[in-house]
């Protein structure tokens, strides 16, 4: 019989490197408030796992932003994560040490990386995620990227593919917890956007024109339909309910509850503990999720490793097999070769990085991680990252191209290296003008600023003072309420050609009116990397 209980999850935003002020928030929330430790901590994204000065290289920030962070105690063992912590990549990652594992594992003993995607199981809870960002060019191609990175390479490995979504959206069984760093788009249709848009007013555009957020997640969240969403990035905190569909008669209809968080600093609603219905007789040591890894068996043939845009099977004529769902006697298969044992094993070692070596300090070298070897040879699945080796070395018979020095991002070129006219996302997605590079001045600063213009000190005990008791049906004010909840699904992504058109000039206007908010004292947001997007001329205009 299977015995229900509640479990207590702590959720964070963007941790960017301040592992010992999650950690020790925590243990202050135990002390304080009377709050048991939660059971597993989720992190979602911007987690910053830098192991050494190399690793800070292969961070897409600013140099006087490249800060080494709490990490690298955690990694050699002299500390230890009280909690065990799962976390999904971002945009501010080390991407040379996640790129090791691209399908998951631990960086560190108790914290463990999901991979691109993936979905694991623990005390009865089936959590999934996906890493990375939504940029539509990047979106088509294959995980080409390898390090020592370009200035294009460095952001474009944390884009999300097709593949992954692809992957994830052959999955069947119920999905529990779901994580993206950045929001799926339009799901501030289903909260508060009136306290949104004045917590955050300059996403006012992109929350009127439904461009805000990533159209990949929203399709599988439209998809998975999880009980629970977590996400970060855009550095506040917002809670929404989703109601979806009944996909048949018989079927209840489901509903998601959304949480995103803001970033780790004091004075911030960074950190929430959720009570999640659990089965207390389940294992409570993370596993392996049968139908996942059956999922990556079925898959193995797609792996692609070029930089050129491709298209995922569909049923459209052109595909002898699109759909790589699996059957229950294919997940059977899984467990008899696991002998039902799926316990992820505590398999973690630190990486010597050579850091006093020459060609470590000229910068980042490709690695495999043993951690990666044991798993694919375990369930029969191509290492990744030796594919990529693979082909840069010019090995014949392996599918792909050599990495491209530049990325050619103003016109699409298929696989004959001809200009397509086919649509970047074939599945209706459309560029995003997702904020993933807009910082405010004084988030920057050592310092927080109260309502009032007041300088708070960047105290931890602070932190703890603000953290507030989710409610237990995470409703959404009433002031607004779900004023758009009645909406098809499909109007969330559906705009018009013009719309699309007209993305890169509601940019510029942005930019411009952040021009005018400089002169008129306001807070000035910044792009960081808005240079890359933008022509050549421009560049020396952009800060």
């Amino acid at each position: 019989m299977r015995s229900v209980s509640k479990m207590k999850v702590a959720v964070s935003g963007c941790c960017h490197g301040a592992l010992d002020k999650m950690y020790e928030t925590i243990e202050l929330m135990e002390q304080r408030h009377g709050h048991a430790r939660p059971d597993l901590l989720l992190c979602t994204g911007d987690f910053q796992a830098v192991r050494d000065s190399a690793d800070l290289q292969c961070m897409a920030v600013p140099p006087k932003y490249r800060e080494m962070g709490g990490f690298p105690q955690y990694y050699s063992g002299e500390k230890k994560a009280p909690v065990l912590t799962i976390f999904i990549g971002g945009n501010h990652e080390a991407s040379n040490h996640l790129q090791e594992l691209p399908y998951g594992g631990w960086v560190a003993p108790n914290i463990y990386y999901l991979g691109y995607a993936g979905v694991v199981k623990y005390r009865g809870l089936r959590i999934g995620g996906i890493s990375g960002i939504f940029k539509s060019h990047d979106y088509r191609r294959g995980h080409f990227e390898c390090p020592p990175y370009n200035q294009n390479t460095l952001r474009s490995v944390y884009h999300v593919r097709n593949i992954e979504v692809f992957k994830l959206k052959q999955l069947k069984q119920p999905m529990d917890i779901f994580m993206s760093h950045d929001w799926p788009r339009g799901i501030y249709h289903y909260g508060n956007k009136k306290s949104l848009l004045k917590k955050k007013s300059f996403f006012r555009q992109e929350v009127e024109s439904n461009t805000l957020g990533s159209p990949a997640a929203l399709e599988l969240l439209q998809y998975l339909k999880p009980a629970y969403w977590f996400s970060a990035h855009l550095h506040v905190k917002f809670a929404a309910v989703m109601q979806h569909e009944a996909s048949s008669s018989e079927e209840q209809p489901k509903a998601t509850k959304f949480l995103a968080l803001d970033k780790c600093l004091p004075q911030r609603d960074f950190l929430q503990i959720v009570e999640i219905e659990h089965n207390s007789s389940a294992s409570d040591t993370l596993e392996y999720d049968p139908e996942w890894i059956a999922v990556l068996k079925a898959t193995n043939n797609l792996i692609n490793v070029s930089p050129n845009f491709w298209n995922m099977p569909e049923n459209n004529g052109l595909h002898a097999k699109w759909d790589y769902s699996v059957t229950e006697e294919d997940i059977k298969a899984v467990l008899e070769e696991a002998s039902n044992d799926l316990r992820i094993p505590q398999n973690f070692s630190a990486m010597s990085s050579n850091g006093n070596t020459p060609q470590r300090r000229a910068g980042p070298i490709p690695r495999i991680n043993p951690q990666t070897t044991e798993f694919c040879a375990r369930f029969g699945l191509i290492d990744i990252n030796d594919r990529i080796q693979q082909v840069r070395e010019g090995i014949p018979g392996q599918k792909g191209d050599k990495e491209e020095e530049e990325e050619e991002d103003d016109e699409e070129v298929d696989s004959t290296g001809e200009a397509s006219d086919y649509n970047t996302d074939v599945s209706g997605l459309t560029a995003s003008i997702n904020p993933d590079e807009i910082i405010l001045d004084d988030e920057l600063s050592g310092k927080e600023e109260n309502d009032d213009g007041s300088d708070q000190p960047s105290d931890i005990t602070s932190t703890c003072s603000e953290l507030r008791a989710l409610p237990s049906s995470m409703n959404v004010s009433s002031d607004e309420g779900l004023d758009s909840a009645a909406a098809e699904p499909e109007e969330l992504v559906s705009r018009s050609q013009e719309e699309e058109q007209n993305l890169s000039d509601k940019s510029l206007k942005r930019i411009g009116v952040e021009n005018e908010g400089e002169k008129s004292g306001k807070k000035k947001i910044k792009r960081r990397n808005q240079a890359i997007y933008a022509s050549q001329e421009d560049e020396d205009e952009v800060e």
